[in-house]
C-alpha cells in the first residue's frame, strides 16, 4: 500500500504461504503500530504459534507488551528472535535477562551470538554445535555457507576465525549458559511457558535459516480448535465478556475439534478489498481447521442461511497469487468474498452445525465525523465505505435518530486508522472526504441489557431518563444495536458500579450479529 511506503509502517497485517523442506509455512504478519492492534490481535486468533520479533537496540517495545498479554492469554508458543545483532544495542545476556524478567518467561537460547553490534561475528547453534560466521556486508549470503565445528579441545580453526581472545569469551559464555539454563522442553514450549530463542540479522538474512530449521522441529502442529454454544436471542449474538480473550476461563468451554475430523471447518479472520486494484478483488482470509478444502465445495455458514460454493480459492505470496485446488489444516487461504462473509465466521461441511468462538470488534477510542466532498461520487462513496466497514478497519456509527446517516461517525481503535480510511477512500475508490475529529469522547460501549436489541434500547431509555448518560452520546452500530460514547473510562467504571445489581452489561467488544431465522 502506498501509504504504507510514505509513513514508513505496516498499516495491515499481511498473509504468505511458503514451502521450506518438504513443509507448508503460512506466515500472518501483522502491524507493529499500537494503532492498528485490533487487526493485530484478529490475525492472532488464527495462528498456531507466535515469533516475537525484539530489536536488540530498543529491546520491548510498548506494542509488543500488549501482543504477548494476549498470545499468553491465548495459549500460544512463542519463539523469540532477537534482531539487528549487528547493530549497537544490549549485550546478548543483559537482552535475555530484560526480555525473561518482563514477560516472566522462561528463555531458552537455542542459539548464541558470538558478539554484538560492530564485533558481531556469528552464532553458535547449541543444538549441534557448530559455529556460523557471519559476513558483513553480505546480504544475499545465507547463514549456514561458512558453517565450521564448535571444538574447543582443538580450537585453531575458531581461534583463526574468531581470535584467541574471542573464542575465550565465547566458551565461557556458553559455559555459564549451560549452569544457569532450564533444559529445552517440548511440553514447557507447547504450553508457553518456555521461549525458544534466536539471535540473527534478518535484514543481511543471517540467522534465518538456523531459526527455520529449529522452527521446524520445535513447533506445533496445526492445534485443535474449540467448538463452542453460543448464545442467540432475536438474532444477536450476546458476549460473555471473558470468552474472547481466555475460552479456557469460559462456563462452557465446549469441545475441541482435532485437525484430523474428516469434516471441512475453517474460520474468517481477516477481510481485504483491492489487493489487486486492477481487478478491485475481495478477499476473506480463512483458517482451515480440520477437514480437507477441495474446489467448488459447498459449505455450511455459521451466521447465515443457506450453503455456499466456494468457487476458488487462492494462496498468497507478497503480491503474488496462486490459484489452489486443495488444501489442509493450519493452511490459511483466500476465498472470493461477495458481500457473504464477516471476521468471525465459521464455514463447515456436515450436517451438524458448527461454530468456533467468534472473533470481535474492540471498543473504538477515535471518533471523527465523515464526509463526502463530492455528492456527485456518492455510488463510489457508499461502495469504498461498505467495503471498508467489512474489513473490520474501522467501525461506522450514526447518532439516534438519524435515519438518513446524514452524519456518520467513524469510530477506531486508533487515530492512524482514520488516516487510512481517508487514504484509501481516495486512492482506490476515488472520493475526496473530510474528517473532523470528535475529541470529546474517548470510550465506547455496546448496551446489553436483554434478551434482543429492542430490550438493549429498552435499557438506554431508562438510563437516560434516569440521567445516568450525561454527557454521553447514544449511538448506534450498523446493526442498529445501541452503543454509547463516553468521555472517559471513570464515566464507564461510575455507570458500571451503579447498575452492578441490574445485569446490565458494558460490552467493551461486539460480533457480528446472525441473520434472524423464520
Amino acid at each position: 500500500m502506498e501509504l504504507e511506503k510514505q509513513r514508513g509502517i505496516s498499516v495491515s497485517s499481511t498473509v504468505m504461504s511458503f514451502e521450506y523442506n518438504a513443509l507448508r509455512y503460512n506466515l500472518l504478519d501483522t502491524p507493529g503500530h499500537q494503532d492498528f492492534s485490533e487487526d493485530t490481535y484478529r490475525t492472532l486468533a488464527a495462528a498456531d504459534q507466535a515469533v516475537l520479533l525484539v530489536d536488540a537496540a530498543k529491546g520491548i517495545e510498548v506494542q509488543t507488551r500488549k501482543l504477548f498479554e494476549v498470545c499468553r492469554l491465548r495459549r500460544l508458543p512463542i519463539f523469540t528472535f532477537a534482531n539487528k545483532m549487528d547493530r549497537p544495542g544490549l549485550a546478548p545476556l543483559d537482552l535475555v535477562d530484560h526480555i525473561q524478567s518482563e514477560f516472566n518467561m522462561d528463555m531458552h537460547p537455542v542459539v548464541w551470538p558470538i558478539g554484538s553490534g560492530s564485533s558481531f561475528m556469528g552464532v553458535v547453534n547449541r543444538l549441534d554445535n557448530t559455529v556460523h560466521l557471519y559476513s558483513r556486508g553480505q546480504r544475499t549470503k545465507k547463514a549456514g555457507e561458512d558453517v565450521m565445528a564448535l571444538d574447543f579441545e582443538n580450537p585453531s580453526r575458531l581461534i583463526e576465525a574468531l581470535g584467541e581472545e574471542t573464542v575465550e569469551h565465547l566458551k565461557d559464555e556458553l559455559e555459564l549458559l549451560e549452569g544457569v539454563l532450564n533444559p529445552l522442553s517440548d511440553e514447557e514450549i507447547l504450553a508457553g511457558r518456555q521461549s525458544p530463542m534466536f539471535f540473527g540479522s534478518a535484514m543481511n538474512n543471517f540467522g534465518v535459516q538456523l531459526f527455520l530449521d529449529n522452527f521446524a522441529h520445535l513447533a506445533r502442529t496445526p492445534a485443535p480448535m474449540k467448538v463452542v454454544e453460543e448464545e442467540s436471542a432475536g438474532g444477536v449474538q450476546k458476549v460473555r465478556l471473558n470468552e474472547w480473550e481466555d475460552p479456557d476461563t469460559s462456563e462452557d468451554q465446549g469441545s475441541a475439534l482435532q485437525p484430523d475430523h474428516p469434516e471441512f471447518s475453517a474460520f474468517i479472520f481477516k477481510l481485504q478489498a483491492n489487493l489487486d486494484p486492477k481487478h478491485r478483488d475481495r478477499l476473506a482470509f480463512a483458517r482451515i481447521v480440520s477437514g480437507k478444502f477441495k474446489k467448488g465445495m459447498q459449505v455450511s455458514h455459521s451466521r447465515r442461511k443457506g450453503r455456499l460454493r466456494l468457487s476458488q480459492a487462492q494462496s498468497l505470496f507478497a503480491n503474488d497469487k496462486e490459484t489452489l485446488d486443495e488444501a489442509y489444516p493450519g493452511d490459511v487461504i483466500g476465498l472470493n468474498n461477495p458481500g457473504a462473509f464477516a471476521i468471525g465466521d465459521t464455514i463447515y461441511t456436515g450436517g451438524k452445525p458448527l461454530t468456533f468462538p467468534g472473533i470481535p470488534s474492540f471498543s473504538p477510542e477515535c471518533f471523527a465525523y465523515i464526509r463526502n466532498v463530492d455528492p456527485q461520487k456518492n455510488k463510489q462513496w457508499t461502495k469504498g465505505i461498505t467495503q471498508l466497514l467489512e474489513e473490520g478497519a474501522v467501525q461506522m456509527l450514526k447518532q439516534r435518530g438519524d435515519m438518513t446517516l446524514s452524519r456518520p461517525i467513524l469510530a477506531a481503535v486508533g487515530i492512524l486508522q482514520l488516516d487510512v480510511v481517508k487514504f484509501r477512500l481516495e486512492s482506490e475508490y476515488g472520493v475526496e472526504t473530510q474528517v473532523d475529529n470528535l475529541p470529546t469522547y474517548s470510550v465506547a460501549r455496546w448496551i446489553q441489557g436483554g434478551s434482543d436489541v429492542e430490550a438493549d434500547w429498552g435499557s438506554v431509555d431508562r438510563l437516560e431518563k434516569e440521567g445516568k448518560l450525561f454527557g454521553c452520546m447514544i449511538t448506534q452500530d450498523r446493526w442498529e444495536r445501541p452503543v454509547v460514547l463516553f468521555r472517559n473510562k471513570w464515566s464507564v467504571e461510575s455507570l458500571e458500579a451503579s447498575e452492578r445489581e441490574s445485569g446490565l452489561i458494558l460490552a467493551p467488544w461486539a460480533f457480528a450479529p446472525r441473520e434472524k431465522r423464520k
